[in-house]
This record gives structure tokens, sequence and C-alpha cells, in this order.
């Protein structure tokens, strides 16, 4: 791989490792340590997730008009600036104003770094994605596992880590990730647009539709965030063994990237890998349904991370093919704010059918809304030119 890309991936894993010290505790904070309900700490998270989906779009904008550079300093420093307020102000006003921001903030870096990838290796296609999507894995591997275990001590020091790396993120930026933007204007000499005209509607209306069955896959996996975390703290999982389940996620993602590369060099279609990660998704969920101890609730996640390894890379893939030269931080940034949207509905959701009913009955839901992603895969470039048309990869 280029070194643009190692710079890139290192960034990304720093940027992830210090938010995966308080993103899989926060219903657990809300609701074990603030005594909050679930559908309070869905609506706190919804939030959050709202402000980053206008992050998303509006650091993509920024990244076709600024490039990658200034784009993810301005993110970066107002989730620092957020992120070292809240490492001494968490008590539930502060912490909910200042996860809103955080939330912004990083919705502006995230959409840059998948657009500053595609550029700096267009010839990568999925490679370059995918090497981000696993640099995200190993920040929350690092940073799940370091996290669970000082919570395990107080959550005070976790407020600390998060503001710590943070910091670090930015520096690094700083220096590392300047000379990257001759790249990327280069690539989108002549044909930058400083508007959010969609040049071609047919390629737009197919990411809509391809939209539809990621926001669908996020609801579901959301919940091992959300409900699935507090459910496992009263089936009498501690806190720590809760974050090594994310820790198995993240290392497991990492790991398995040989055998991963001999499946899709032989199984080349994106299509073809959404169609099995999804079925895969499926299965987690219904060993899900009959999970009361640690270890099955291990077995799922190794199923989960299986499927998450073959739909997540596939989908910005395919974005980035679609997007109309100069568009491709607007399209990367809009398929962020697409699984940022799940991740704002996902806790909401989980956490009302949780609340007025039962934890199982928001399984047989999940298994019913992991059909819908078959149905948008299979139709979204129907009607595209035979230039546009994304069966091979």
């Amino acid at each position: 791989m280029p070194r643009n890309i190692w710079l890139l991936i290192i960034g990304m894993a720093i940027n992830v490792t210090g938010a995966s010290f308080i993103w899989p505790l926060n219903t657990i904070y809300m609701h074990n340590e603030l005594g909050e309900s679930l559908a309070f700490a869905g609506v706190i998270l919804m939030l959050n997730q709202g402000f980053a989906i206008i992050g998303n779009l509006i650091g993509g904008h920024l990244f076709d008009r600024w490039g990658g550079y200034k784009t993810i300093l301005t993110g970066s420093s107002i989730a620092v600036l957020s992120a070292s307020l809240l490492a001494f102000y968490h008590t539930i006003v502060p912490y909910t104003l200042l996860l809103i921001v955080m939330g912004f903030g990083a919705g502006i870096t995230r959409p840059a770094m998948f657009a500053m990838a595609g550029s700096v290796w267009p010839e990568g296609g999925r490679r370059a994605f995918n090497s981000i999507y696993v640099a995200q894995n190993l920040g929350v591997a690092l940073g799940a596992s370091i996290g669970g275990f000082v919570a395990a001590f107080s959550f005070e020091y976790i407020f600390m880590a998060n503001a710590s790396i943070y910091i670090l993120f930015f520096v690094y930026v700083f220096f590392a990730y300047k000379h990257m933007d001759t790249h990327t204007q280069a690539a989108y000499a002549g044909v930058k647009e400083l508007n959010t005209k969609i040049k071609d509607k047919k390629a737009f209306r197919a990411l809509l539709i391809l939209s539809v069955g990621f926001f669908m896959c996020w609801i579901g996996y959301v919940q091992w965030q959300t409900t699935i975390a507090s459910y496992t703290q009263d089936l009498g999982i501690p806190v720590n063994q809760y974050s090594l389940l994310w820790t198995i996620n993240g290392f497991l993602i990492v790991a398995s990237q040989p055998l991963l590369k001999l499946l899709t060099k032989k199984i080349q279609d994106p299509r073809k890998h959404i169609y099995i990660g999804n079925t895969i998704f499926i299965l987690s969920f219904i060993v899900i349904l009959f999970a009361k101890s640690f270890t099955m609730f291990a077995v799922a996640m190794i199923i989960l991370t299986i499927g998450e390894m073959l739909v997540w890379p596939a989908i910005p893939t395919l974005a980035n093919q679609l997007a109309p030269k100069g568009r491709t931080g607007f399209y990367q940034g809009f398929i962020n704010s697409v699984s940022t949207a799940g991740h704002m509905v996902g806790p909401l959701f989980g956490g009302f059918i949780v609340d007025q009913y039962h934890i199982e009955i928001l399984f047989y839901i999940l298994l019913g809304i992991f059909l819908i992603p078959f149905w948008s895969t299979y139709l979204y470039d129907k009607g595209l030119s035979s230039e546009k048309s994304l069966h091979t990869s």
C-alpha cells in the first residue's frame, strides 16, 4: 500500500482508539451510573448522532472545497475541545451537551478520512476503504479493551483517556497530513464544484436506494452498543467482559485480513459481499436469542464480525464508484451520514421496544429488518448506464 494510506491508517487507529474509550460505555454510564432510563439514553445518543450527521455532510462538502487536511483539522479541533471539557464536567447536563458537540466534530472528520483514502489511492478500489475500516476496528479493539479495564476502576479515568487520545490525534494530523492535499487537489483539478447540486441524478438515486439497506443494517448493529450492552449487565456479565466482546471484534477483523483477502479476490462483486455479510448478520442475532452467558455472546460477536467485514467496506466502495468527479467528499459524507443515522435512530428504537415490551421482541423485529438490505442491494443500480453499473468491483 502507498505511504499515504499507511499514514491514514495510523491516524484513523489513533482517532478511534480515543473514541472507543467512551462510546461502548455510553448507555451503561447513563443507565447504570447516572440512573437514567434506556429510552432517555437513546434520546441522548440520538442527538449525538444527529449532530454527527450534520458533521458528515459538512465534512464531505468541506473536503470537496478545502481538501482533507483543513477539514480533518477542523473536525478534530472541535472533538478535542469537547473531550477536554468532558474530562472535567460529566454530570448529566454537561455530559449531554459535550457528547453532542463531540459527535459533530467527529462527524466532520470521518468522511474526509474515507474520501482522502480514495483520492490518494484511486487504483486501490475496495482495498483503500477496507484499510481505513480495519484501522477503525483496530482502534475499537485497543480502546474498548483498555476502556473496559479502566472503567472497572472509575469512569473518571475514561474521560481523561478519551481527551488525551483526541489531542494526540490532532497533533498527528497537523504534522502528517498536510502534504496529502496536493494529491486530492490534483485529482479534482478542473472538476471541483463548490455547490451541492447533484450532477448525476441516476447515480445519486442509486446511492439513496443502496443507503436504505445500509441504514437498516446499522439499526440492528448498533443494538450491540446500546440495548445489548445493558442486557449483558442484567444477566450479570461484568463491564470488563462486555468490553472484551469489542476487543474480540476488533482483533478478529485485523487478524482475519489474509483470509478475507482470499475471499474477496475470489468473489469480487461488492454486491455479493453485502448478500453474504447480511445473511451472517441474521445468523448472529439468531444466536443472541438464546445467549445467556458470556461465551454465547462471544460466539454471536464472532459471527457478527465476519458479516461486518464483508458489508461495511463494500458500501463506501460502491459510493466512491458512483460519485461524479469532484464529488467524492459529498458522496462519502452522505454514506457516512446514513450509518450515523442508524446510530442515531437505533438506540431510541431499541430502547423504546425494550422498555415497552422485552428485548426478545426487539431481536425478532431485527430479524425482519435484516431482510430489507437484500432488496435494496439488488435494486440500487438498476437503470444505470453500463459505465456506471457496479456488478464488478
